[in-house]
Order: C-alpha cells, then sequence, then structure tokens
C-alpha cells in the first residue's frame, strides 16, 4: 500500500482557475537561493517518509531544485523580491505526485524552454534536460494574469505497509 499524505486546509490564492486541487502541502517564498537548501531537506525528508529509496528522493530534490534555480535565475533575473509558490498534491490515479512550482515572473515563450545539446559541453544549461530526465513528465505552462506554472509527475513508489507522514513523531 501506498503512503499517504495528510489532507491539508486550503489556503486562500493558492488554487486558481486551471488548478483547483487542495495541495497536500503548500510553500511560499521569495526568490533567494538562500532558502533552496532548506527547502531540498524537507523535500528529501518527505520522499523518504512516502518511500522512495535514497537515491530517488535526491534525484527528486534535484529536479525541483533545478526547477526554482531557473525560476530564480531567469524568471526573476536574480532578484530576491519574487513570489515561489511549491505545492505537493496527491494524484489517486495513477498514484503519483504532483510537484506544482508557480511564479509571477515573466512568461516566457513556452517553445523556448528547452535542455541545450548535450554535445556541447561546458558547465550549464542541463537543468532543463535533468527534470525532464527525472520526473515522469513535465508540463510549462502560462499563469492566468502573468507568470509561469510548472507541474511535474512522479510514480509513488510500491511500499508493502502505509506510512502516514505526519505521524513518524509528535509535535512538541
Amino acid at each position: 500500500m501506498t503512503p499517504r499524505l495528510r489532507p491539508a486546509r486550503y489556503h486562500a490564492g493558492v488554487m486558481d482557475s486551471h488548478h483547483d486541487r487542495v495541495p497536500e502541502l503548500h510553500l511560499e517564498f521569495y526568490s533567494r537561493p538562500g532558502y533552496l537548501a532548506a527547502i531540498r531537506s524537507m523535500l528529501d525528508t518527505l520522499c523518504g517518509r512516502l518511500g522512495y529509496d535514497p537515491g530517488a528522493a535526491s534525484q527528486i530534490c534535484l529536479a525541483i531544485d533545478e526547477a526554482l534555480c531557473n525560476v530564480i535565475r531567469h524568471g526573476y533575473d536574480s532578484r530576491p523580491d519574487g513570489r515561489i509558490r511549491l505545492s505537493i498534491h496527491e494524484l489517486d490515479q495513477p498514484d503519483r505526485l504532483e510537484f506544482v512550482i508557480e511564479d509571477d515572473a515573466r512568461q516566457v515563450d513556452l517553445d523556448t524552454i528547452r535542455s541545450r545539446e548535450l554535445d556541447d559541453v561546458r558547465p550549464g544549461g542541463l537543468g532543463v534536460h535533468l527534470i525532464n530526465e527525472i520526473m515522469d513528465d513535465v508540463i510549462y505552462e502560462h499563469r492566468e494574469g502573468g507568470g509561469m506554472r510548472l507541474r511535474m509527475h512522479k510514480t509513488l513508489p510500491s511500499t508493502g505497509t502505509p506510512v502516514d507522514a505526519g505521524e513518524a513523531e509528535p509535535c512538541k
């Protein structure tokens, strides 16, 4: 049986006409690279609790980190005052997680979002390639009213015993 996230309460402003499911987890933060280590740590722990092996959890963290770096670097031109929202949804059919990153940054032409040629050996430019290789599917969208949305899906691992991510340790 697949571990399940606990349902979260809806936070006003999280949903819009194109994305109207209640997220199990929602983070909102400024476009500051210093926050990324804490987000990676939280995602790694969550993925482990949901049954992903350490390698798969690290890959998911890498894909999301790359996507967030792209928003900061390219969407907000490295400005530290942009808002970024990361939501995680559990999808029942098939059992998968959906990671959604939304921003209010400039919209880009969807046809220009691609990786550089892999035989072009130089630093940088492989984030889109890594995201596409790690995730099951990736969907870039324009948000109504401005900004971008990136939806990434990953199949939940099959595990024998359900683990509720909220019951590991009591709150202190």
